[in-house]
């Protein structure tokens, strides 16, 4: 479904330049879940950045279901991010004034879908995720867990082919964060496509695959 070659990026310095990402190849098969390790400062957010179309200052190849997505001019990057990808953060970006329901009506807003299906849908990831009973709170009146999985929630409502976690359980104590692995794992099995970034070797086992960045280089995991 995804494939990367040569992708680089560098930010130039009065010594030279330095470099976050550094001749990237990589595959990721429909059904995948990959987990990519590393050290703070190694890539991790910039691959994930490169791989979510939030950034376009690089240089290589990147093809996304057959689509050559290093030849598409801005725009049209944004529109296809939107219909392909979601992303869950590792501090929740959830908005404090609207509703559990309204957060998750919000992205589907932003799209040509109809309000009747938009109902249905927000009932539907509701009932889903097991969080009927939390629709009418706000954020602040939820656990970070609670608020973890409404964010995953709002990223899987679009039905995006590429889920994308970044460190989706840094913020969360250790059994909030098996919950919300335990979510991630669901959503695989279902067929949801998903790269995390962890710094959890336990979390990190959950993916079928395993990576490592280091200085911006990424190889397979022993």
């Amino acid at each position: 479904m995804i494939e990367l070659k040569n992708v680089e990026k560098s930010f130039p310095l009065p010594a030279g330049r330095q470099w976050v990402l550094r001749n990237v190849n990589l595959e990721v098969a429909e059904g995948d879940f990959l987990s990519v390790m590393g050290p703070s400062g190694s890539g991790k957010s910039s691959l994930l950045s490169v791989l979510g179309l939030l950034d376009s200052d690089w240089q290589g190849e990147y093809r996304f279901a057959g689509q050559a997505v290093h030849a598409m001019k801005e725009r049209e990057r944004k529109s296809f991010a939107r219909d392909h990808v979601g992303f869950v953060f590792q501090h929740y970006h959830l908005l404090d004034d609207l509703t559990v329901a309204e957060n998750l009506d919000l992205p589907l807003s932003y799209r040509d879908v109809p309000s009747s299906e938009r109902r249905s849908r927000v009932a539907d990831i509701l009932d889903r995720f097991s969080i009927v009973a939390k629709k009418d709170l706000y954020p602040r009146q939820l656990s970070g867990g609670q608020q973890q999985m409404v964010a995953v929630a709002r990223a899987v409502i679009g039905r995006p082919r590429l889920l994308l976690c970044d460190e989706p359980t840094g913020a969360l104590h250790s059994s909030q964060g098996e919950m919300i692995m335990d979510l991630l794992a669901e959503l695989n099995r279902a067929g949801t496509t998903i790269v995390q970034v962890t710094h959890n070797p336990d979390y990190a086992a959950r993916g079928n695959r395993r990576f490592e960045l280091f200085d911006g280089w990424l190889k397979t995991a022993a």
